[in-house]
């Protein structure tokens, strides 16, 4: 069967002698953190074991998906450069595109990046594609590749990655073996058959079962965000998760009352009709592994899954906190981007609990809304196609921050306020917006920007800095989150884009914000140094 390459690989034979300057600032921008975790008096030795073992899976995951965005023989042509900024940057981004400057090519050769990554032929037409007669095609889990013929055909993600899966099989049946939760040893063996089968239904289920184990292991096919071209494809990434027991137990109550937070919903009644599952929960964790997708540029503090919209319907989904990289993303970033944008008199109300808060219910806000159209175009996940993301994060983003205040006001969260909330939900906006306008959570954060300057939510002082009226901006939250819930349970894909398209774009005075911040050398995001040796394992 024919290879797929993505680009012509311009990088072959071209060697560089020495560091490019820019490139090293880039890499620069992304400060270094250890993930470790207090392992000793937490967890027992089988559990230590296990963290071993999952680590390894989580390495196999990341070997998958540099094929599925980048493809290994373009990963192989990096071998060929010898500008160490390069292939550090090439490494964090997992390519040749830069993730937060609009997936701008960096590696000389290269081009635009395909929509589709590796996930289909990169001279793939959409004639050919509609015209391939397999089901299979639209599946989250297939990749279209040619064969020696140079047709089309369809390969599940079992058969294509059929020899890293073998790997991942072995070190599950050790984990299955060592794993005393019950809990956790079910969840294992169902998603040990889902690899094999690439139906993550069952183990789903089982994993919204799994209350009360120490450790969390979430790995397998999960996002599409990379696939920019239909929407549908997933990337293989992994995370090991050590529960925080105290924080995860202040948060436990709030499962429960998310069929009145539904109710709650600033828009038409006929967007929130749908009744959330209450058999999920919401817990804090210790992240000592990233591998594949979510490793990729931009870290991810805070999770809510499964995506499958089938189990949160039947049982709502999980939200788990990364506490330690959201505390690194607040140090690092947060916090030195507010004492440069935000007014003296209000830098102070820029605090963790406000970001914690604002980060924990976004991912509750994942889970409310609606996810079927009322006019009759299916999910809304299907309906917006590669729109979809953008739309979703936005959503998560302004309905998180009117829950939060909810609460607050209900005397349900007492460590922060109302203004603290917002003051820095909207210096949060500063540091996302970086992520570019080609990535989901940036295009939200740059339509949810626009949104909240042209409705008096924020302006500038003689200094430039950031003062915020937060009346206004509990206003703008209000029209935002009605605009995006109607534009989800409508499911006009023009629509959404159209909106974005016009919405989604940083403005001249953003952008200069944004160069002050790049010229303070503040970082845009962070790497990790991880793994069994930084851990003492």
């Amino acid at each position: 069967m024919a290879a797929t390459m993505l680009v012509a690989v311009g990088c072959k034979g071209k060697k560089q002698s020495t560091t490019d300057p820019l490139i090293q600032q880039k890499v620069d921008e992304y400060a270094e953190f250890e993930l470790t975790s207090d392992l000793v008096s937490t967890l027992s030795p089988n559990e230590k074991e296990l963290v071993k073992i999952f680590i390894q899976i989580s390495e196999v995951m990341d070997e998958i998906y540099w094929d599925q965005y980048f493809g290994n023989e373009n990963r192989a042509a990096l071998d060929t450069l010898s500008d160490p900024a390069v292939k550090a940057f090439a490494n964090i981004q997992y390519g040749a595109w830069d993730r937060l400057d609009s997936e701008r090519p960096f590696v000389p050769g290269y081009g635009e990046r395909p929509k589709g990554a590796n996930f289909y032929p990169v001279d793939m037409t959409a004639e050919e594609f509609d015209a391939l007669d397999d089901t299979l095609k639209n599946s989250q889990y297939s990749v279209i590749r040619r064969d020696a013929q140079g047709k089309l055909c369809v390969l599940p993600y079992h058969v294509a990655y059929k020899e890293q899966l073998a790997k991942v099989d072995a070190l599950l049946e050790k984990a299955i073996a060592l794993a005393d939760n019950e809990g956790l040893k079910k969840y294992l063996t169902t998603r040990r058959e889902a690899f094999k089968t690439d139906d993550y239904f069952e183990s789903d289920m089982v994993w919204m079962d799994m209350k009360d184990s120490k450790l969390d292991f979430v790995v397998g096919p999960i996002e599409n965000y990379d696939d920019a071209l239909y929407g549908l494809k997933c990337s293989q990434e992994a995370y090991v998760l050590i529960k925080d027991e105290e924080w995860s137990n202040d948060l436990s109550k709030f499962a429960a009352m998310l069929p009145e937070m539904q109710k709650l919903l600033p828009c038409d009644e006929k967007y929130k009709k749908e009744v959330p599952g209450t058999d999920c929960d919401i817990n804090v964790y210790d992240v000592v592994y990233y591998g594949g997708d979510c490793n990729a540029g931009s870290k991810t503090i805070a999770i809510n899954l499964p995506n499958d919209e089938r189990v949160q319907l039947a049982k709502g989904s999980r939200r788990l906190q990364l506490k330690n990289a959201m505390k690194a993303k607040f140090d690092n970033i947060m916090i030195p981007i507010a004492k440069l944008m935000v007014c003296d008199e209000q830098v102070d109300s820029v605090t963790f609990n406000a970001f914690f808060g604002n980060t924990c219910y976004h991912e509750v806000a994942h889970g409310l809304g609606i996810k079927n159209t009322v006019t009759g175009r299916g999910p809304c996940r299907q309906a917006l196609g590669a729109q979809y993301s953008a739309w979703e994060e936005a959503k998560a983003d302004v309905c998180g921050l009117f829950l939060t205040e909810q609460l607050i006001e209900r005397g349900e969260i007492t460590n922060t306020t109302v203004a603290q909330n917002y003051i820095t939900f909207i210096a949060g906006i500063l540091r996302s917006v970086r992520f570019g306008a080609t990535e989901a959570h940036g295009v939200a954060n740059i339509m949810c920007y626009n949104y909240f300057l042209e409705h008096g939510a924020f302006s500038r002082n003689a200094q430039g800095k950031y003062v915020i009226d937060v009346d206004k901006a509990r206003e703008a939250a209000r029209g935002w989150a009605a605009i995006i819930i109607a534009m989800e349970g409508e499911g006009d894909m023009a629509a959404a884009k159209a909106y974005s398209d016009k919405n989604g774009k940083i403005s001249i005075d953003l952008q200069r914000d944004l160069d002050a911040i790049r010229d303070a050398k503040i970082p845009r995001d962070i790497v990790y140094k991880q793994g069994a040796s930084v851990l003492g394992l």
